[in-house]
């Protein structure tokens, strides 16, 4: 892979699943290993970053950069108090930035890749937005958070769905009879059965058996894989299985799972006390957690993990019986 970054957009599918404080301690984890480390602040018109890593929201960052020409994003980057980790702002104090051109976002994700670091950590807002998807499709594997709890659960497959759907269209759009089919497909009524990528596949073999290659292409690129975070036993794992099957037999994607967190009250601890949750309370649970994904990034992200539910639910296993010592 020589000097080039390995960048690792981590998303969610609603709020609340703790991803922007996983984001942070993730990349204390990494560069806590030695490695350089940046984590990025794209969670335009709600960034908060900073915070969980106990800095003050008073650094020009990507919205000075793209609002007010400030140079290039690697000048504007903030050390930290942890070696080897550095951080760079979002919005800071600018308005409306949840709604750049498209041609700032291109702008932004080609100086995203060219950031000067082994590890480029991306925290992008909850939700489906365009800008979210686009920014989550920036790298073949990317972090999906969620709870073990049917809602968020949900939610996930929905961000899922409208980022596989947003990569067919964007691949596809400068054909206006894929286009339009697809318009059309995207916007059925609730009542008629729902759309599926390899319903979409069936149907636009029949137009062009090169646009369903393409889509057979684009869903054997991408591989979210997904952290499940605040959980409180590991029969919380139950249904990993299940839900591989419905996003392969709906999406036509693989998934992986890449780490459980533990429900942990020092976390809120640290939120209170503005500090980052590793270097306060690093025996914690949470924080445990939190270094074995780390140690699997370091190991096995550009690898393909077979059989990764049942690995976590065994490690998950392993690791309740160390911490609480039950069962």
């Amino acid at each position: 892979m020589g000097n080039e970054a390995t960048i690792i957009p981590i998303a969610s599918g609603k709020g609340g699943v703790g991803k922007t404080l996983l984001t942070a301690n993730i990349g204390v984890a990494l560069a806590q290993l030695g490695h350089s480390t940046v984590v990025v602040d794209l969670d335009l018109g709600g960034a908060n970053l900073h915070a969980a890593l106990g800095i003050p929201n008073d650094f020009p960052g990507i919205g000075d950069a793209l609002k007010l020409n400030r140079g290039q994003l690697s000048d504007l980057l903030v050390p930290t108090p942890i070696t080897n980790l550095k951080f760079l702002p979002g919005d800071g104090r600018i308005p409306f930035m949840a709604n750049i051109t498209h041609h700032q976002k291109m702008r932004l994700i080609l100086q995203l890749r060219s950031l000067p670091a082994r590890y480029v950590l991306l925290d992008i807002g909850a939700g489906s937005a365009f800008n979210v998807l686009d920014f989550f499709g920036v790298a073949a594997k990317g972090i999906l958070v969620t709870v073990p709890e049917l809602p968020a659960l949900m939610n996930m497959m929905t961000f899922l769905k409208n980022f596989i759907f947003r990569c067919i269209e964007q691949a596809l759009r400068q054909n206006y009879d894929l286009a339009n089919f697809l318009y059309e497909q995207y916007n059925r009524a609730s009542d008629v059965e729902p759309v599926t990528v390899r319903s979409l596949q069936e149907q636009i073999r029949t137009i062009s058996p090169d646009a369903q290659q393409k889509i057979l292409k684009i869903c054997g690129h991408y591989q979210p894989r997904i952290i499940l975070n605040m959980g409180l036993h590991p029969n919380e794992l139950e249904s990993l299985s299940q839900i591989s099957r419905n996003v392969e037999e709906i999406l036509s994607l693989q998934i992986e799972y890449f780490g459980f967190v533990f429900q942990d009250t020092q976390v809120r601890k640290a939120m209170k006390q503005r500090s980052i949750l590793l270097s306060s309370h690093p025996q914690s649970i949470a924080s445990e957690s939190i270094h074995r994904i780390a140690d699997r990034i370091t190991r096995l992200w550009d690898q393909e993990i077979t059989n990764s539910a049942e690995l976590l639910i065994n490690n998950t296993k392993q690791a309740y019986q160390r911490f609480v010592g039950h069962e």
